[in-house]
């Protein structure tokens, strides 16, 4: 295979088939088509884009509210700029301070080593006794140093990361639920007409009107002493709500995939007299994987969008909190940070819907996949 249609292949496998115009255009093949669908599929949008920006910052400054004008795209810009900025400076501030809190710990494990070396050579009994005790002081000093730990206050791209755990945590357990749910949904029309009412009812239900519930549950449930608990409360919270709102796509699609199996496989496996298990994961999994991967990426999708409101309300250290911290502020630099957050939340959406495409492609038998 060239590296022409390796190129080719991979732009269509991650969903990305508007830039395949251009390799062909490098290659030289037939280049009215390739210019004409480059300016089709990636200069109009462009231009597009360019003239939201052009009406935002039109109306931005005829738009007066109580926290002053609403931004200008060179604002938003420019607030980006500074939690950048403040990243970074959050990060020199916490390795300055563990290179001297390592120069502390050094400096407490020789005076610990000098004590040590006065005790060998100590004249007598007692005070022998008060260097081994001066010598066990500074090592205790010393490991206290070594793990303290910097007290920062979380900065965006902490807060970015943190709404990713959430929301693949929410995720991962909804998708625990809802692909065996959806398997014998698939496989028994009785099971299928009992979860049916569930499912038309729970589906519809907003992450504000879970989340209470959950978080009365889990503060009923998780008791741990926080100083040792892996996860806090409003991560186990938000993750919970997001997984509640998230599964319904997975479950009916894989329920869907399971029952539209080829018959005529499900009629050989019978022949051969093949167990239960065996149909499910040789036969009934395979071919229903496109289905399931579809819901999956839905059920992404929606997690991420739950996300935020879950957070804000659970006050997750996450993106959604920074959206409510920003709000509460009340200022017209906050009001371009939010801008920000939600350029950030949907340039994030869509990396994570491209990852979903990429693995729905990767298991598809046709080549057909929605972008």
């Amino acid at each position: 295979m060239s590296i022409k249609q390796k190129i080719l292949n991979g732009l269509d496998i991650a969903g990305l088939p508007a830039f395949k115009p251009i390799v062909l255009l490098l290659s030289g093949e037939n280049p009215p088509e390739q210019i004409n669908s480059i300016l089709k599929f990636i200069v109009v949008p462009i231009i597009a884009f360019g003239v939201f920006l052009v009406m935002w910052w039109a109306v931005a400054s005829n738009i007066e509210t109580k926290y002053g004008n609403v931004p200008t795209p060179k604002e938003v810009a420019k607030e980006a700029g500074s939690l950048i900025d403040a990243h970074n400076e959050s990060r020199q501030k916490a390795k300055d301070f563990y290179i001297k809190q390592g120069e502390k710990a050094k400096s407490y494990e020789e005076k610990a080593a000098g004590f040590t070396q006065q005790a060998l050579a100590a004249a007598t009994p007692e005070e022998k006794t008060k260097l081994e005790k001066r010598a066990a002081k500074m090592e205790k000093m010393a490991t206290k140093t070594k793990n303290r730990k910097y007290a920062e206050t979380p900065t965006y791209f902490d807060q970015i990361v943190t709404s990713l755990k959430t929301v693949f945590a929410g995720f991962l357990i909804a998708s625990a639920i809802a692909i065996p749910l959806g398997i014998f949904c698939g496989l028994s029309n009785v099971f299928m007409a009992a979860m049916n009412p569930l499912i038309q009812v729970f589906k519809p239900v907003s992450p504000l009107a879970w989340l209470p519930i959950v978080m009365i549950i889990v503060g009923a449930l998780y008791t741990t002493d926080p100083r040792e608990a892996w996860f806090e409360k409003s991560f186990i919270s938000s993750a919970i709500t997001v997984a509640l709102c998230s599964l319904w796509p997975t479950l009916v699609n894989t329920a869907l995939g399971v029952a539209s199996v080829d018959k005529d496989h499900i009629n050989v496996a019978r022949v051969l007299k093949l167990g239960t298990f065996t149909r499910i994961f040789k036969i009934m999994l395979p071919s229903s994987l496109p289905y399931m991967f579809a819901g999956l990426r839905i059920s992404l999708s929606v997690g991420w969008m739950v996300l935020i409101a879950a957070e804000m309300l659970a006050q997750n250290p996450g993106l959604g909190k920074f959206v409510w911290d920003m709000f509460q502020n009340g200022s017209s630099q906050t009001l371009a940070q939010i801008m920000v957050a939600v350029f950030t939340i949907g340039s994030i959406g869509f990396l994570l819907d491209r990852i979903m495409i990429i693995l729905q492609k990767l298991v598809s038998f046709d080549s057909v996949v929605s972008a």
